[in-house]
């Protein structure tokens, strides 16, 4: 839907050509057919920046973990199944990582019907796994946490285990485009931390001016990610104390470059910022899975929630000066990274293959 997912599969990607291996990152919405993986793709993000109450709703009634009965393959997935089987055969694949949660009921609904040849690790990128992640089908999953692990277990009776996110090993290191940011922060608000404010590739947020202003008030300087929100960038580009830029194409030197970030979903600029040594603080996070995100990351000590703009306020102070708290959160951040999931993946396929 955003590009958290394409980043986490090109990552894949690369790694495996890296050890010699191949890989493949297919969008499971272009697999389906008459335009609906557009449609859908519209429909949701109209749904998150225009009408966010409404899938509210829609998650709390039907996504949550435990609504209603175990879930099954979608009467959508399948559409795409006939695509999928034909790619994997073309490709010779020796397995297929969903990444997405549409891809895990593909290949759940294949796999339980014996319909795709090859196993499906589900690599689960979201730390609150919602229920369209989970189908019995699927061989195996992999999680960011053992708690997460632990609940696809319960709800699926499938095996589990964790791996950690999934970054790309630039933001793990000194960024050289930290320096080009430096001296654009120093410009523009001399004296003053740099704070990012996520809103994802689409540049969604609840009530994102307020935010703005609030830090830039209270002696920090706010740089805000709008994706690609031309509106929103316009309409902050021209306020004084403030940076927002376009789409961003050097996120390890801004991160590296920064001094905490607000985020709002829990998704991948917070494990960036994990990655590159940002202490991250949610709030207003957007609905469903992204409020439940951003407090199960709360809750692993890796992030902390401010419910209102005087916690943000204390938050960001404590957290952007130099000291034990600020020392704390960072190696917090740092143990989340784990195991390497491509060497999982290979390991569970052959696996597979030999008990085949």
């Amino acid at each position: 839907m955003g590009a958290g997912h394409d980043t986490v599969a090109a990552e894949l990607v690369r790694r495996t050509r890296e050890r010699g291996g191949d890989a493949l990152a297919v969008d499971v919405l272009a697999l389906l057919p008459y335009g609906l993986g557009r449609a859908l793709r519209h429909f949701y993000r109209g749904s998150v920046r225009h009408f966010p109450w409404a899938y509210a709703v829609l998650y709390r009634l039907f996504l949550r973990p435990g609504a209603g009965r175990r879930p099954s393959g979608t009467p959508l997935a399948r559409l795409a199944g006939d695509r999928l089987r034909k790619l994997v055969e073309r490709t010779g694949a020796d397995v297929v990582v969903p990444v997405f949660h549409l891809g895990a009921q593909l290949t759940g609904h294949l796999r339980a019907r014996g319909l795709l040849p090859v196993p499906s690790v589900v690599l689960v990128i979201d730390f609150a796994v919602h229920r369209q992640w989970l189908h019995p089908g699927n061989d195996h999953y992999l999680c960011l946490t053992e708690d997460a692990a632990h609940e696809v277990r319960e709800y699926t009776g499938t095996s589990a285990g964790t791996c950690g996110p999934v970054v790309a090993p630039e933001y793990f290191a000194d960024a050289p485009g930290a320096a080009g940011w430096h001296g654009l922060f120093d410009r523009l608000g001399p004296g003053r931390p740099a704070v990012v404010l996520s809103a994802g590739a689409w540049g969604v947020g609840s009530h994102l001016d307020t935010t703005v202003r609030l830090l830039r008030d209270h002696g920090f300087l706010p740089v805000v990610l709008c994706g690609d929100n031309e509106r929103l960038r316009r309409a902050l580009s021209g306020t004084p104390g403030v940076v927002a830029p376009g789409w961003v194409t050097d996120m390890p030197g801004l991160l590296h470059a920064a001094r905490a970030l607000v985020d709002n979903a829990a998704g991948q600029t917070a494990v960036q910022a994990l990655a590159a040594g940002l202490p991250v603080v949610g709030h207003r996070p957007i609905p469903g899975h992204g409020a439940d995100g951003v407090r199960r990351m709360a809750a692993l000590g890796v992030s902390e929630v401010a419910e209102d703009d005087t916690a943000l306020l204390a938050a960001l102070r404590r957290l952007t000066a130099p000291g034990p708290a600020r020392r704390e959160r960072i190696a917090a951040g740092h143990a989340l990274f784990t195991d390497d999931a491509v060497t999982r993946v290979t390991a569970l396929a052959d696996a597979e293959r030999a008990r085949r």
